[in-house]
């Protein structure tokens, strides 16, 4: 009986405690590019310049601003697709959909954008592909 105690214990205490890995390097840059994301949708729909001057880097913001067309209201949604990380760059691949409402017009549409991030904390340093911030075309 004391055998088969000891064993139940050995079990026990061996199945009772997890080992916590850390995050990797490429698993808190993913993190970090998709709440970038969804804080430069934030700042879009709210027309937060400033917010999005300061989540960009200088030709990012540039590029960013000058595309950007008037609305009046704005309800756009992102889906992360893919990541990659190359060197010093993160390439964010997004599926994003949107309609934009200027006056009493409303449009709706769809793409795919690649958001290129760049340092540390990461920013954004140019959108390729289908631009959600030109719209409404």
């Amino acid at each position: 009986a004391a055998f088969l105690g000891l064993i139940f214990a050995v079990i026990l205490m061996s199945c009772g405690k997890k080992d916590v890995k850390p995050a990797s390097q490429e698993s808190r840059l993913a993190q970090e590019a998709f709440q970038l994301a969804e804080t430069i949708r934030q700042a879009y729909i709210n027309n937060d310049l400033s917010t999005l001057k300061d989540n960009s880097t200088n030709n990012g913001y540039m590029e960013l601003s000058s595309s950007m067309k008037k609305f009046d209201k704005a309800d756009l949604s992102f889906t992360p697709t893919w990541i990659e990380i190359r060197d010093s760059l993160v390439f964010l691949s997004l599926s994003w959909k949107g309609v934009w409402t200027v006056g009493a017009k409303s449009r709706g549409e769809r793409g795919l954008a690649i958001f290129v991030l760049d340092g540390s904390p990461l920013k954004l340093a140019a959108v390729q592909r289908d631009n959600p911030f030109r719209q409404p075309e």
